[in-house]
């Protein structure tokens, strides 16, 4: 029988509810609008009415503007579902990533803190300091004068992504298969601006920080702040980026100015970015330390205890393949096309199997070349089924270097980079 995943809230616009067709959207109107709110930031209740809001510090408890009491909560994205809304949270069903470029509407939204209420993309300011020759203050008018201006084809990944089906169950936001996506960014080159700046011959991590905040609200506290090794911060493909599918980036994905990061955990792509710093040692921010964004060295069982020492940090995400047609849970006829997306962290996809029969044989389907470097790769094939009847569609992608996906992996406390053959239940009539 197909896996049960967790109940989750799902919310969407009306045109939204035919294209996915579940019946989940009848109790949309039952959400607990109030008991949301109540602990939503004043950036998603900004984000909501397209602006400021001058007497915000007046607001009532439960407080739902009428300008948009009766829309999605999730402003501007159709279809996610929600996770968490403290700090807020959502994914993309799988079906809703069917595009080879995925709409900012579908984007998932990722959040560690507290998004900041200002975000003037005229006033925005980087700053590149640390051990650097000559140390940088940029707005996005001086970048966008300064350096070549790039638009790439990027996809972006949460290291949590899949943590719903690790057995037994670990703790954190529990992520299916939409943590994942590739837009088109638009910005300029990481490796170009630091090169300006001067990269003294110590450094060996970069520092990133952002403008939100932690959720005590302590400004003392960051909510996070990760990092990259100089090597992997000096290639081409890392956008220091203020556009997203050819406009402005959405509030929740890190307006006006974000790093982008593609093939690596998501969370080194810090949002609303203010300064990167260049360091002569690892960098010890916010969630780079002790088991963030770390797994063991090793194999190991359950509840196992492992000394901290043992922990590596994430690098790039392991090869993984995602089925965006048909959906989970369709009726479709016996002739049918099969299709998604697949990627390898730094590494290309060499291929992409399909099996119908629960693994038995597997069949090869037709593999796209990325866009660019840092982009997800297409697939699809056509598949005749030979009878009526419950079908699985099983997935999996096998990278340039030869590493296959697997049908399962190890279990890791924290229920990190879960890579796991997708499967999709169908019903052939």
């Amino acid at each position: 029988m197909p896996s049960q995943l967790p109940e989750k809230t799902i919310i969407a616009p009306e045109e939204d509810k035919k294209h996915l067709g579940l019946e989940i959207f009848e109790r949309v109107e039952n959400i607990n609008r109030r008991g949301f709110l109540k602990q939503t930031s004043l950036a998603t209740l900004f984000a909501m009415v397209g602006t400021s809001i001058p007497f915000y510090r007046n607001l009532p408890d439960g407080f739902i503007p009428a300008a948009v009491a009766q829309e999605n909560l999730l402003i501007g994205k159709n279809g996610l579902t929600l996770l968490e809304n403290q700090p807020l949270n959502a994914e993309t069903p799988p079906e809703l990533l069917d595009d080879a470029i995925t709409p900012t509407n579908r984007h998932f939204i990722r959040n560690n803190g507290i998004p900041p209420l200002e975000v003037d993309p005229e006033t925005w300011m980087l700053t590149i300091d640390g051990f650097v020759d000559n140390p940088l203050a940029l707005t996005i008018n001086d970048m966008r004068e300064q350096f070549e201006v790039v638009t790439m084809a990027l996809m972006l990944e949460c290291c949590g992504n899949g943590r719903a089906f690790f057995d037994p169950p670990v703790k954190g936001n529990q992520w299916t298969y939409g943590a994942v996506a590739c837009s088109e960014w638009t910005g300029v080159r990481l490796k170009d601006v630091l090169e300006k700046a001067g990269v003294q011959s110590n450094v060996v991590y970069t520092a990133h920080y952002g403008a939100d905040t932690h959720l005590s609200g302590n400004p003392d506290i960051l909510p996070i702040s990760r990092g990259l090794p100089i090597s992997k911060a000096m290639t081409d493909n890392i956008l220091i980026a203020f556009e997203m599918n050819g406009a402005s980036l959405h509030p929740m994905n890190g307006a006006p100015l974000r790093l982008v990061v593609p093939g690596w955990p998501a969370s080194t792509s810090q949002k609303w970015l203010t300064r990167i710093e260049l360091r002569d040692q690892v960098h010890d921010g916010a969630l780079m330390t002790g088991m963030s964004y770390r797994v063991p060295a090793y194999p190991i069982s359950p509840g196992q205890e492992v000394p901290i020492e043992d922990f590596v940090i994430i690098e790039r995400m392991p090869v993984k393949s995602l089925v965006t047609f048909p959906a989970n849970g369709a009726k479709t006829d016996i002739e049918t096309q099969v299709r998604g997306h697949a990627w390898s962290g730094d590494r290309t996809v060499r291929r992409v199997d399909i099996s119908i029969d629960f693994g038995s044989t597997w069949i090869e389907t037709e593999l796209d070349a990325p866009i660019n470097s840092g982009a997800w790769q297409n697939w699809q094939t056509n598949i005749k089924f030979p009878l009526e009847g419950y079908y699985e569609i099983w997935a999996r992608a096998t990278d340039s270097e030869g590493v296959m996906q697997p049908f399962a992996i190890d279990w890791n406390p924290k229920g990190y980079i879960n890579n796991t053959m997708h499967r999709v239940g169908i019903r052939v009539n």
